[in-house]
């Protein structure tokens, strides 16, 4: 039977769980199977300490599963070595966090194109030229030259998302990007990627707190004790 080019990302019964040498092993997730297919939005939501930020370090390659199966465009993940993870992680991944690890010293559009350099050291000739238009359609196409410091929070967040999305990646993960703005900036910013998501048909996960933000999304799990509860909210 053929793939199904529509699967971004599949997990088969992913578990984890972490060795501790003085008590049985911890387990934190129990068995998640999840698909999402591009253009999807996900939110998945639950309380601290149920999963989620283990969860999403696995959908980024940044940590692997006790076992179980991941697959990133039809690509088993378990069977990658870390050099060949990394260009995954670079090239078909965009990462948003809470803070928006900015390098100070550098400037806007300097830091969306970090990570263009990964691969030869140097930015393609149309990187720039992307930045700059990404930036245009968020709203800072004049804060080119700014330093991360004469930026408000919610303009660095901005930042963060065309960075995430500079290398046109198959899978956006965010957590919690909304969680250090303001009510007004933080809805703002969701509704930039509710946009993205629809516009550009970027595949979009969000591990969140804030139920506004989840609501914007397509579908929202819930993670409960490192299950989903349902299949969908």
């Amino acid at each position: 039977m053929a793939a199904d080019d529509s699967i971004v990302l599949k997990l088969e019964e992913v578990h984890k769980q972490y060795e501790n040498a003085d008590r049985d092993p911890v387990p934190v997730l129990k068995g998640i199977s999840l698909t999402v297919r591009r253009g999807d939005s996900v939110a998945i939501v639950g309380p601290s300490g149920s999963g989620k930020s283990t969860l999403l370090n696995i959908l980024g390659s940044l940590d692997s599963p006790t076992r179980g199966s991941i697959q990133l465009d039809g690509e088993e993940l378990a069977y990658l070595s870390e050099p060949e993870l990394a260009t995954i992680r670079n090239q078909k991944i965009g990462f948003i966090f809470q803070s928006h690890h900015l390098l100070p010293q550098c400037s806007v559009l300097e830091n969306i194109l970090v990570p263009t350099l990964a691969a030869t050291g140097r930015a393609p000739a149309d990187a720039a030229e992307r930045a700059r238009q990404l930036l245009e359609r968020v709203g800072l196409g004049h804060r080119l030259t700014h330093r991360p410091a004469q930026l408000s929070g919610g303009e660095c967040q901005r930042v963060a998302v065309v960075r995430a999305l500079i290398n046109r990646p198959s899978l956006i993960l965010a957590d919690e990007p909304t969680g250090a703005l303001d009510h007004s900036t933080a809805e703002s910013l969701g509704d930039l990627l509710v946009e993205l998501n629809r516009d550009d048909q970027v595949t979009l996960i969000v591990v969140t707190h804030s139920a506004e933000l989840a609501a914007k999304m397509g579908a929202t799990r819930q993670l409960l004790d490192g299950q989903f509860a349902s299949n969908a909210i």
